[in-house]
């Protein structure tokens, strides 16, 4: 395959780069499926979008390079037709793009067995404040030098760069994946049950285990573990007010005691990672579970609504750090301003 970008594309990144560099403000759009994450950015900003297609794909070499804003979903039919896959794993893959999903810092729920989603980063080029077009990475390990910026723009949200183009890690398809159900309040036991799961998605009563691999080692597992296949996956809370609570995974359990006391709050938690999904029609449910994940020495990003949570969401643990790394890369503040705080 070609692996040079097509010249439509140095078109658009062009067109990319004149409309950043002279713009007063800049909000980067990927498919908005988490445009309040952090805050959304003020209006009156100009709305940019990233070029879409791919570039180059080595089903040999597990790598392929795609402009940000390709789908999820297409990429993952791109990649299907050789039995290999990019764990990115978004809740709507059908309206996600991979640069939105990167620069939101979203690890799926396979984050259990696979890491966090910076680690299918390997090169990134972004336009900078300025108009400018950097390459950070690379797309082999052993040709990488320098600063670490493909993880720096993990999870950026769009406040140090707009995200043009990315190589990805692919890794081959499994062959069997089984959601199985196991009900028990401990979720130790859980792990203890089954080796390497994909997954543990537990919301305090019981538990959905994703199971990946070879069908036989799938069956032999479900068998040993004492697991009953299930219809379908978990139903992760869903409601008008969302947040995403991280917090150390071995207070996860008396996380979830806490949250159980408050009305009309749904949650999942994913057992092993710390990641708890909290939702409700209520803001003030939302409200009383991020109290509860402070006070088990976590954090909650809000992923929607609002109401009465002011700067909910934004008020940063790193702040300090992430303010000296924007003002370094973006000194006048155009990239999203106001969003994470920054």
């Amino acid at each position: 395959m070609d692996l040079t970008v097509t010249a439509l594309a140095l078109d658009e990144i062009d067109a990319l780069r004149d409309a950043v560099a002279t713009a007063d403000g800049v909000a980067p759009l990927g498919g908005r499926t988490h445009w309040e994450v952090g805050g959304e950015p003020p209006t009156g900003c100009s709305e940019v979008r990233a070029p879409s297609g791919v570039l180059a794909y080595d089903p040999a070499e597990l790598t392929v390079t795609v402009g940000a804003g390709i789908g999820v979903g297409e990429l993952d039919t791109v990649l299907a037709a050789s039995g290999q896959e990019c764990v990115l794993d978004p809740r709507d893959p059908a309206r996600a793009t991979v640069g939105g999903t990167i620069a939101a810092g979203l690890s799926g729920p396979r984050r259990l067995r696979y890491g966090p989603i910076r680690d299918r980063v390997l090169e990134v080029r972004f336009v900078t404040a300025d108009g400018r077009l950097v390459k950070g990475g690379g797309p082999t390990v052993k040709n990488v030098s320098g600063f670490d910026l493909p993880r720096l723009l993990v999870g950026s949200l769009g406040t140090i760069g707009v995200i043009t183009q990315v190589t990805l890690r692919c890794q081959p398809r499994p062959l069997r994946a089984v959601w199985a159900a196991v009900g028990t309040h401990d979720p130790a036991e859980i792990r203890r049950r089954c080796f390497r799961p994909s997954c543990v998605a537990w919301d305090g009563d019981d538990a959905l285990v994703l199971l990946e691999g070879d069908p036989d080692d799938v069956d032999a597992e479900i068998a040993a573990g004492g697991l009953t296949p299930a219809a379908r996956p978990p139903a992760w809370p869903d409601g008008p007010h969302r947040g995403r609570i991280s917090v150390r995974p071995r207070r996860v359990v008396a996380l979830g005691r806490d949250l159980d006391a408050i009305d009309g709050l749904g949650w999942v938690a994913e057992v092993g990672v710390g990641t708890v999904h909290v939702a409700s029609v209520d803001a003030d449910a939302v409200a009383a579970a991020r109290r509860a994940a402070h006070a088990a020495g976590g954090w909650m990003l809000r992923e929607a609504g609002g109401g009465g949570l002011d700067g909910f969401g934004r008020d940063l643990p790193g702040r300090p750090v992430m303010a000296r790394v924007k003002a370094a890369f973006d000194p006048t503040g155009k990239l999203s301003p106001g969003r994470l705080g920054l």
